[in-house]
């Protein structure tokens, strides 16, 4: 086994839209290669993403976009588990990803951190943000 990594399907060509956003928020992130459908392939649209990988802090992740309407998306069930260095830090990932969405976990102190918030973005993907003691 070479390596194991966490993998996102977008569905409504918002992978790209996606990995711009998280790239832009969190320091030492970068997205590093994208393969888009071209014209006339049925298995996408054309300029959307077939694959793709990107990095947050050094961990890599693929994603896609998918042109067939699921019946699922994203649950908090799995969720991308930050940990921040400082109060402003913590505070401006919730504050951004957090935006215009029901919080699962508003930023407060639940006695296993100094500061934890869970929530939910914009394109359903689930994020846990932990400012330890």
């Amino acid at each position: 086994m070479a390596k194991v990594t966490p993998f996102l399907m977008f569905q409504d060509g918002k992978a790209e839209e996606a990995m711009n956003y998280y790239t832009s928020l969190i320091e030492d992130s970068k997205i590093t290669n994208i393969i888009r459908y071209g014209a006339n392939e049925e298995a996408g649209d054309e300029g959307t993403v077939m694959q793709a990988t990107f990095t947050l802090k050094g961990q890599e992740f693929m994603c896609i976009d998918s042109n067939i309407a699921h019946q699922f998306s994203f649950t908090p069930s799995f969720s991308i588990f930050i940990t921040c260095d400082t109060e402003e830090e913590i505070d401006n990932l919730y504050q951004k990803l957090g935006e215009d969405r029901q919080a699962l976990m508003p930023l407060d102190n639940y006695g296993f951190s100094k500061k934890f918030g869970w929530i939910n973005d914009r394109f359903g993907v689930s994020w846990q943000l932990n400012l330890p003691e």
